[in-house]
């Protein structure tokens, strides 16, 4: 086990529970269509390591040096605006497939928020996979429970603002939050869609390539509607 200081960024799709239908099929299409989304999140974050799916959630992190730290907050703001477009660009493509289910066409109601801290953790190996420790691997995770009010936004714990944040301009609005175990904590937020990161609109899909998709989600889908795949959220929590 080694320890030194981590950057740890969270991106949580939100609306999931909603999201999740009744219908077989419904399941097995959502379960498919999110795990396209978050692919689309993680490939457009190089910078950062994925550690672990978490349900609805993707968990990244990247060793940071203590001696140059001045430039996180802008790293994570750039990083979060790329990740917000690609989510929002591959949304868009999964709700134009062809299929009527309400895990294809409820896509669209999906939105992706964000939760970065900076402080002291622990990594271990297990099984060739990389784990994270330490109070503040706690903490970044408590803190996606949060009074921010906005649909989809980024969170910086203190620690991680207090590093510079001269991207944001004076544009953060500071929040208390309660964080289990840990007590009260200072945080500050800045909605997604503010940041000058426009989403291009999606190249126009050709009947064919409406079809393909329609075709690739009714083929992923069948092992989690025979009950071959567990759903990612059931499978969290068995582990968690």
């Amino acid at each position: 086990m080694s320890s030194g200081r981590g950057l740890l960024l969270i991106a949580d799709i939100g609306g999931y529970t909603d999201y999740m239908g009744s219908h077989r099929m419904s399941l097995a299409h959502a379960e498919v269509n999110t795990g396209r989304l978050l692919e689309a999140v993680i490939d457009a974050a190089p910078g950062l390591e994925l550690i672990e799916i978490e349900g609805d959630a993707a968990f990244l992190y990247r060793q940071v040096d203590p001696k140059a730290p001045d430039a996180l907050v802008d790293e994570v703001v750039r990083t979060a605006a790329a990740m917000y477009q690609a989510f929002h660009l591959e949304r868009e493509y999964v709700a134009k497939n062809l299929c009527p289910c309400a895990g294809c066409k409820q896509t669209a109601n999906l939105t992706l928020k964000f939760v970065a801290h900076v402080g002291d953790i622990a990594t271990q190996t297990i099984r060739q996979r990389l784990k994270l420790v330490g109070i503040d691997v706690i903490l970044v995770h408590r803190l996606l429970k949060n009074p921010v009010t906005v649909r989809e936004y980024v969170l910086l714990s203190e620690d991680l603002y207090g590093t510079g944040s001269s991207v944001l301009d004076g544009s953060a609005h500071e929040i208390e939050a309660d964080a289990e175990g840990i007590g009260r904590v200072r945080a500050f937020y800045v909605d997604v869609t503010e940041l000058d990161a426009p989403v291009p609109p999606p190249t126009a899909l050709t009947w064919r390539g409406r079809l393909g998709r329609t075709a690739y989600a009714a083929g992923a889908g069948m092992p989690y509607m025979l009950g071959l795949r567990r759903r990612r959220r059931d499978l969290a929590t068995a582990i968690g």
